[in-house]
């Protein structure tokens, strides 16, 4: 019988259970989770949010498909402008293990006013360092540290970034570390 939960990574843990390098906060440290459990997909050591955990490798297959939407709330350096959004919209060119790749269309949007999250362990910064702003990018790939690269790529450098969503499944009511198991995924 498989287990399945979600989570809400806070800042500063990675999303694995073992690791070669010293004095990383793992997601083990969060909860006793059954022997075999993997993250389904990954977010950095920087990013937050929902992350699916689960013991079966084929569900784990199935999240990870192109076919499943993921949105993440990014505060980004500067008042992000509406060419920005459109050129991040139509997919732009980011850099991938050395080699050039475009990124698919997406949905981008400002958020018109910041989103309710827990103040992070790690401060981001004051306004004496200038505005920030805050976009919905909803993406159904998700290469390596993608929406970061994507908003440096038209000059908004991403300062904080949380997953809000996957498929259907959305980040509501749970606090940072925060473990809910649930019997199966609803990805829509």
């Amino acid at each position: 019988m498989h287990r399945h939960f979600i989570l809400q990574k806070p800042f500063g843990y990675i999303s694995q259970f073992v690791t070669d390098a010293k004095k990383k906060k793992l997601l083990g440290d969060l909860h006793d989770f059954p022997a075999g459990t993997m993250a389904i997909g990954r977010l950095d050591e920087a990013s937050e949010g929902l992350l699916l955990l689960t013991t079966d490798g084929k569900t784990s297959e199935q999240v990870r498909g192109r076919h499943v939407e993921k949105e993440y709330y990014a505060q980004v350096d500067g008042l992000i402008t509406d060419e920005a959004i459109a050129k991040m919209q139509e997919g732009v060119d980011i850099c991938l293990y050395g080699e050039q790749y475009g990124t698919r269309p997406c949905t981008v949007f400002r958020l018109q006013s910041p989103p309710d999250f827990p103040e992070r362990s790690r401060r981001i910064r004051d306004d004496r360092h200038g505005p920030t702003s805050w976009v919905s990018i909803t993406i159904s790939e998700g290469k390596y540290r993608q929406v970061r690269k994507m908003t440096a790529a038209v000059g908004f450098p991403t300062l904080r970034l949380v997953r809000v969503r996957i498929g259907n499944i959305r980040l509501t009511g749970f606090a940072p570390g925060a473990v809910q198991e649930v019997e199966n995924f609803d990805l829509g």
